[in-house]
């Protein structure tokens, strides 16, 4: 399936940004997409004012007062201080969106990494704000673990915040604050909505409890089975029984989530969507070594897409726009810090997408 149009341009931008002036055949190449839709999307943002299109090539507009011509909000001299729980990860990719969103605005980033919990993470927002920080963009609350009251402080701080991928429900910490995030649900009734096509009439689910992003699967697991009138699977959890709950952050085990899979296998299920692809992306050996191929005897789907296209066979995958919801979450930071409480609080949520790959036989 195709990129959507507010991820690719993210990821356009970046990449000229990077490189300095690119070909558009070359940008297409490196996005996998027809040149035809990079020169639309080039154009787009050109007229916009974010790049110059010159003779086939692209590059970035002359001086910071480009920024201004945008059409996004004037981030000239602002600093934005920016929370997650760990770099090397998915949120390499928000990173990077929010990275190019900054530097396109005029605008300066600087990070904090809280890797311990809401006593670290508030102590790293006091860092970021000793920064001259004008704004936040903030992950919160990780961890299951953590208790609602201990986030008391957001309804505090001295600047703008937005929750990037916050928690979900109507009590959660900084409830009235704007918000950007992915919305997982949906991109689980994707999956199932395609094994179902399949013919598929029960689907396993393998997803771990310890994060936000898999107990955001596992929710919409529960709606797309409901809304699908699938036949209810118990989730597998990756993760080895009696890990200790203080563990934020433990192995899985794939060995015992295979032997799941093969039994269930024999039942009659023969479907399965593993979160996330770095688990996912041991299971064709394992099953095979079970007697089971993939796509042949199981069609497997990964929630991630960091990694899902290097697998043998490659991972259909469901990918979330974590660039987009990064450049999202920057912009929406600048229009607040422009307009103030005239701006209403804002909570977005961004589709992700499915990409159609071998792992579970059929076409896209």
């Amino acid at each position: 399936m195709t990129i959507p149009a507010d991820e690719r341009r993210a990821r356009i931008t970046g990449i000229v940004r990077e490189l300095g002036t690119v070909r558009v055949v070359d940008l297409a190449a490196r996005l996998g997409v027809p040149a035809v839709t990079v020169r639309r999307d080039v154009a787009a943002l050109a007229h916009a004012g974010r790049l110059r299109r010159s003779h086939g090539a692209v590059s970035l507009p002359p001086g910071p007062e480009s920024a201004g011509r945008s059409g996004r909000a004037d981030g000239r001299g602002r600093v934005v201080g920016m929370l997650v729980p760990a770099v090397g990860s998915s949120y390499d990719e928000v990173i990077a969106g929010a990275r190019s969103a900054a530097a396109a605005a005029g605008a300066r980033l600087v990070l904090g990494v809280a890797r311990s919990g809401a006593g670290d993470e508030r102590a790293q927002v006091e860092r970021l704000l000793e920064s001259a920080a004008d704004g936040l963009l903030l992950t919160p609350g990780r961890h299951p673990a953590h208790r609602a009251e201990e986030y008391d402080w957001l309804a505090g701080l001295p600047v703008p915040a937005v929750l990037v991928e916050p928690p979900a429900g109507p009590v959660s910490p900084g409830t009235g604050l704007d918000a950007v995030g992915a919305d997982h649900r949906h991109g689980v009734l994707l999956a199932l909505r395609h094994l179902r096509a399949l013919g598929h009439r029960g689907v396993l689910l393998a997803a771990r409890g310890d994060t936000r992003t898999a107990r955001a699967v596992r929710t919409g697991y529960a709606e797309a089975v409901r809304l699908l009138d699938l036949e209810p699977q118990p989730v597998l959890d990756p993760q080895p029984p009696g890990t200790p709950s203080a563990d934020p952050d433990p192995d899985p085990d794939p060995e015992r989530v295979a032997d799941r899979i093969a039994a269930a296998a024999g039942t009659g299920v023969r479907a399965v969507l593993v979160h996330d692809d770095q688990d996912a992306i041991h299971l064709p050996s394992l099953l095979r070594a079970r007697g089971l191929r993939v796509p042949d005897d199981v069609a497997l789907i990964s929630y991630g897409d960091g990694f899902a296209a290097l697998a043998a066979p490659p991972l259909t995958a469901v990918a979330s726009p974590d660039l987009a919801v990064g450049a999202t979450a920057l912009d929406l930071l600048l229009r607040r810090l422009s307009a103030g409480a005239e701006l209403p609080a804002h909570h977005v949520a961004l589709l992700p997408s499915l990409k159609v790959r071998t792992s579970c036989g059929g076409a896209g």
